[in-house]
């Protein structure tokens, strides 16, 4: 479950309740404490798991790495977790998000980087939060996700392809 984390990570919301999280060596920080449990991986999906003195038995329902989000039943209750690393957050704090979300004429890479992987193509129908391709910036892969539902009507790139900031990638 730590690799679902990941080390970058800085905000999940769990079932709308939002908690900073940071992988630190070989533990996990929540708001900044601490997470002390044993966690014991049971198969690939099934986890048991010792917190404050309590035994849960926590299943992994659904795992979209590409949005980052995940579904768990744990003791028979079901949580959904929605993961935020560093680079979405900075983004919702620049606007390009929120802005991109209001008009959906375009896409354009919000940084430079390198077209590393394509998961639409014209005539494509997305919907809002679909992968629509990977830009690697930094040495990092970036998920853009369609900011809207709409019609993929012309793709500007292609596997393999440098951009830079504001370079028009997709048209809807």
């Amino acid at each position: 479950m730590i690799s679902i984390i990941g080390k970058n990570m800085a905000q999940a919301t769990v079932n709308d309740k939002k908690i900073e999280v940071h992988a630190e060596g070989s533990g996990v920080l929540i708001n900044q404490q601490p997470l002390e449990w044993d966690i014991l991986k049971l198969s690939d999906r099934h986890y048991h798991i010792l917190f404050q003195n309590k035994t849960y038995n926590a299943e992994l329902i659904k795992s979209e790495r590409d949005t980052k989000s995940f579904i768990f039943k744990i003791n028979g209750r079901f949580y959904t977790v929605n993961l935020k690393d560093k680079f979405d957050l900075m983004l919702e704090k620049m606007g390009i998000a929120n802005a991109a979300a209001n008009k959906l004429n375009n896409l354009k890479a919000p940084m430079p980087g390198l077209i590393v992987d394509l998961k639409v193509k014209e005539g494509d129908s997305v919907k809002a939060g679909d992968p629509l391709l990977i830009l690697e910036a930094m040495k990092m892969e970036n998920v853009l996700k369609s900011p809207g539902d709409g019609v993929i009507k012309t793709v500007k790139v292609k596997k393999g392809d440098s951009v830079e900031k504001g370079h028009v990638l997709l048209e809807f």
